[in-house]
Order: C-alpha cells, then sequence, then structure tokens
C-alpha cells in the first residue's frame, strides 16, 4: 500500500513533525511510504526520517520565499487556521497539483489546513486521512465552521486523544465520516532504562508559557530545600527562556535547576533521571510524558485536558495533580524523591503501560482503520461505526448554529476596529 503524509514542515522541530516521522518509520516496514511537507528551509531535516521514506518539499522558502505567488494569501488555507500566514497562492497550487497527480492508496493529513486541502482536493479513489494534533475546543468557531463544512469529504479523522474524538462526535456531526482516537507512538527504546537511582528530575518541550515551566521551578524550590543533592533539567528551547532563568536566579536554584537546551533524541536524557515532570495548563496528548515513561521513568503531571489522564494510571505509574497548584505539584514529587521503593514500582510500571504506545500496535491500529474504510468504501457504505456515533444530527446543528453566530460576531468585531484605526 502506497501511503502519504501532507505535512506543514518536515524541516523543523515540534510535536507534529516527531510523531509523524515515528509513524511513517513503522509503517515503512511493510508498506511503501512518503512524506511531502509543504514547506522547506533549510537543507537537512532536524530529525531524521527512516531511510525507507522518501521525503520531499512542494516549497523551498531558500530559493522561493519572494515568488510572486507567495506574497497572495492563501485561498483554500483556511483563514482562521493558526499557520495561514505562512501559506500563500503558491502553497495552494502546489498542494492542489501534488493532490491532483497523488499516486498513492492513502493521503494522511496532519494540520487543520491541511485536511481541509485533502477534503477539497485529493482524488475521490483515494482514501482521505485527516489527523488532529491539537484538540477541536482549542480551535476558534470560525475556523470550526470551515471545518465543518470541509471534513465532510474525509473518510477519516483521528485524534490523538478519546476526549477529544468524543467531541468530534458529538458537536460536529459528520455522517460517514469515521472518528477514532489513535494515540502517537513512540519508538523502542534503545537504551537500558532508567535504573531508579538518578537524583535528576527531567521535563522536556517547548519552553512556551502553556507548558508552565515556571510552575514547575517554583514547585522545585521545596524538593531542592529538603534534598539539595537532586536536580530538576529542562529540556527544550523557546520565548521563555530568559524569564525561567530569571526565575531560578531570583529563587537560588543555581545549583540545582538548569536549562539544558534541546537535545535530540531525549532517550539519553531520560534514563539519566529517576522521576519525569510535567506542568502544563493545556496538553493535546503529551509525548514527552510517554518518552519518559517508555523509558522506565513514572511521571508526576498536572491532569490538564487532554492527554495526562488517558496516559498516566495515577497511583500506578505517575502521580497527577490539579492544573495550576504549586504545592500540590511540589508534593508529588516530593512524595517520589523520597520513596526509593515507590518510584522503582512506579518505573517499572510505567514502562509496561506505555508499551501501547509503542511503533507496533499504533501501526497495527492505524492498519485496521485503513482497512475498514476501504472496506467500506468497496461495499458502498460510508457509515460509521456504531462507536463512532454517539452524536446526533440535532445536537450537531445546534453547535454548528452557536459557531456561526461566534465567528459571524467575532468578523464584525473585527470589522469594527478595523474601520477605527
Amino acid at each position: 500500500m502506497k501511503i502519504c503524509f501532507l505535512l506543514h514542515n518536515a524541516y523543523g522541530i515540534g510535536g507534529t513533525i516527531t510523531t509523524t516521522f515515528n509513524l511513517a518509520g513503522a509503517l515503512a516496514e511493510r508498506h511503501d511510504v512518503e512524506i511531502v511537507s509543504v514547506l522547506r528551509h533549510r537543507e537537512h531535516p532536524n530529525l531524521t526520517p527512516d531511510p525507507r521514506v522518501r521525503l520531499r518539499a512542494l516549497v523551498d522558502l531558500r530559493k522561493e520565499a519572494d515568488h510572486p505567488l507567495h506574497q497572495r494569501p492563501a485561498r483554500i488555507f483556511p483563514a482562521a487556521e493558526y499557520r495561514h500566514h505562512q501559506y500563500s497562492e503558491l502553497t495552494d497550487q502546489r498542494i492542489g497539483e501534488h493532490l491532483t497527480d497523488l499516486g498513492a492508496d492513502v493521503v494522511i493529513g496532519t494540520r487543520p489546513g491541511l485536511n481541509v486541502h485533502i477534503a477539497r482536493q485529493a482524488p475521490r479513489h483515494v482514501l482521505r486521512v485527516g489527523q488532529e494534533h491539537l484538540t477541536l475546543d482549542n480551535h476558534s468557531p470560525r475556523l470550526r465552521t470551515a471545518l465543518r463544512r470541509a471534513y465532510r469529504h474525509l473518510d477519516v479523522i483521528t485524534t490523538v486523544t478519546e476526549a477529544d474524538a468524543a467531541a468530534y462526535r458529538r458537536t460536529m456531526w459528520l455522517p460517514g465520516v469515521h472518528v477514532e482516537a489513535l494515540p502517537n507512538s513512540v519508538p523502542d527504546p534503545v537504551l537500558p532504562p532508567a535504573d531508579g537511582t538518578g537524583k535528576v528530575v527531567v521535563a522536556a518541550g517547548r519552553l512556551v508559557r502553556v507548558k508552565r515551566y515556571d510552575l514547575l521551578i517554583e514547585a522545585f524550590a521545596p524538593v531542592a530545600a529538603a534534598h539539595p543533592d537532586w536536580q530538576l533539567r529542562i529540556y527544550g528551547k523557546g520565548e521563555e527562556q530568559p524569564a525561567l532563568r530569571e526565575l531560578i536566579e531570583r529563587l537560588g536554584l543555581w545549583n540545582n535547576v538548569f536549562l539544558m537546551g534541546a537535545a535530540t533524541p531525549m532517550e539519553a536524557e531520560w534514563v539519566k533521571a529517576s522521576i519525569g515532570a510535567a506542568a502544563s495548563d493545556f496538553e493535546p496528548f503529551g509525548m514527552t510524558i510517554v518518552e519518559a515513561m517508555r523509558c522506565g521513568l513514572p511521571v508526576v503531571s498536572t491532569d490538564c485536558p487532554y492527554g495526562p489522564g488517558e496516559i498516566i494510571q495515577d497511583g500506578t505509574d505517575g502521580l497527577l495533580v490539579p492544573v495550576g497548584d504549586r504545592d500540590a505539584l511540589a508534593a508529588a514529587l516530593l512524595r517520589l524523591v523520597g520513596d526509593d521503593e515507590l518510584r522503582r514500582r512506579m518505573g517499572t510500571a510505567a514502562r509496561e503501560n506505555a508499551h501501547r504506545f509503542a511503533p507496533a500496535p499504533v501501526v497495527a491500529q492505524v492498519e485496521r482503520i485503513i482497512d475498514q474504510a476501504l472496506t467500506a468504501r468497496a461495499t458502498g457504505r460510508r457509515d460509521a461505526p456504531a462507536a463512532s456515533r454517539t452524536g446526533s444530527p440535532l445536537t450537531g446543528r445546534i453547535h454548528a448554529a452557536r459557531d456561526t453566530a461566534h465567528a459571524a460576531a467575532a468578523g464584525a468585531l473585527r470589522a469594527i476596529r478595523k474601520g477605527r484605526r
């Protein structure tokens, strides 16, 4: 089977890129797989794709950033999508040409705007799959309205959590479109797992406000006071780095808390630690949580929407605390730091329980979803399985009307503000 992934920019760094490379490499064991990157800004990708996976780009910004068509806004890529400012008539044209000449059996989009392209432009004989790596609730009413119109032409929508799949089924009302939760996968570790003796807590991800590394640093202060031989290492880069460095200095934690910069791959850093940590206000999935668990670390995390609560079994392979609760986060860290046996027991459970995110079970689920969708198409039956039909036309219409009203109000407000300039 020939499978094509359509990705925003395969040459950057991010969770969607990582999980796409992971899944593509795992599928390449038995299938012909290609990743098509809409944009390219450097010679080589930051991540190395599996050698069996072909990688190519549609628009090379090193040569075409000044192309006349790239100066005009995109018409097909939805204006309400977060990345719209990076798209143009040139990307519309190149994506359209690629999809028209697509020689694949399955095409998989990896963000809402690209899913819209696939829904509107992919040939009808190709199985059209839209992946959602954020959440429906995270999208604006204006974007949800655009997705409602386009997504009815997809065959499958996958979300990274069951909670988000339920939201799509309940509020979008897309008859005939199969909606299913498909978790991100993490490659099988190649290093021996953490043994629970390293006096290190590790967190990783983009240094942005929503990840709340400030909360984690503040919560680590009482840990450092009670156990001065323990360290917190934060891996990643981003806009919050100067503020976080200042916070470390202000709290006097320069001997205990370290901003380590980006590290790829992270496996060698996870196994040096004994605890993983995440303090996000919002987490569509939680790739770093799974990475830590697969390396044998129990994870202390905020129980934020949507991912952590579906990954961590509280009290078994990690600990969940309320969002934004510094004291609860500190108490959970102290509990694991101070109990060697509990830490090791939870680490073993974490490694075992996180196996469900290994490539093999995730690929098996992908193949099942594709086979079911192809069978449904071959038999002329596009009705979704019963598990996907938890919504109703009335509920869908109510949510659609509500989003349309909110989008119209927001549009009117933008027009008023524009007129005042």
